[in-house]
């Protein structure tokens, strides 16, 4: 028996010098069949295990391959409903990027463009028009890539949506979207500024105007509204009428 044997029989209590010589081969001989046997097991298992992952990482890719498409598919078959908020990005200017909500009456104001049509439209068709109305303050029509962010919500069961009055109201200053609105009776001048896409990095906070003109005298009356909630003047939930302009100045040096 070879060195090797002997080492891989080394305290084998059936080979050692009084056992035959063939006795100890037929057993080596033996032993190693069973360890070619078990690797070659152990072999296929492993080649198994290693097609089965193939398999879930293959059926994986597939799935989100489906679901890219299927979304993609949905976007751009989808219609604009009022309520929704969409994502506007503007390639040539991302200073302009902003989310904006789709208003009661079916419309989206946006800075240089002012007011457009987005109800009943698709993604696509808002951002041909978007960057048709956009091109004058450019070389060239910008790049405009508009998305869903979200979808109007959903109302609950056995309530309508908002078909009642609407009302003229106009905010101007450091507002995200200034100009002309069309709000819901009932709209605070919170709502207002909200649906204008909020304030600006330099907007006053605490000196936002609400200016009424007096149905009998006709003088335009102004009132203090703070932003932040303290101090006097007019508070959040103040209801706006037709015809009210919001104003909000620039803040000051250190204010």
């Amino acid at each position: 028996m070879n060195s090797s044997a002997q080492q891989i029989f080394r305290g084998n209590k059936q080979c050692n010098a009084a056992t035959p010589q063939h006795f100890c081969r037929s057993s080596l001989s033996q032993e190693l069949m069973r360890i070619v046997s078990l690797s070659g097991k152990r072999h296929k298992e492993k080649k198994v295990r290693d097609l089965n992952m193939r398999t879930v990482i293959g059926s994986f890719i597939t799935l989100v391959i489906s679901l890219v498409v299927a979304t993609g598919t949905w976007a751009q078959s989808y219609q604009i409903q009022p309520g929704d908020a969409l994502q506007v990005e503007v390639l040539e200017d991302p200073t302009l990027n902003r989310t904006v909500l789709v208003l009661p009456d079916g419309s989206i104001n946006f800075p240089l463009a002012g007011s457009l049509r987005a109800a009943g439209r698709s993604t696509n068709g808002l951002s041909s028009s978007l960057s048709s109305a956009l091109a004058s303050n450019f070389n060239s029509p910008p790049t405009v890539f508009i998305s869903i962010a979200s979808l109007a919500p959903a109302l609950l069961p056995g309530t309508t949506g908002a078909t009642g009055p609407t009302i003229d109201i106009f905010l101007m200053g450091e507002v995200n979207v200034p100009g002309k609105h069309l709000a819901t009776d009932g709209t605070t001048i919170l709502q207002a500024l909200a649906q204008a896409g909020g304030l600006t990095n330099f907007a006053a906070r605490k000196r936002i105007e609400l200016r009424r003109a007096d149905s009998k005298t006709g003088v335009m009356n102004k009132y203090i509204y703070n932003y932040n909630g303290s101090g006097g003047g007019i508070q959040g939930n103040t209801v706006l009428r037709t015809g009210d302009v919001v104003v909000v100045p620039s803040r000051r040096l250190f204010e």
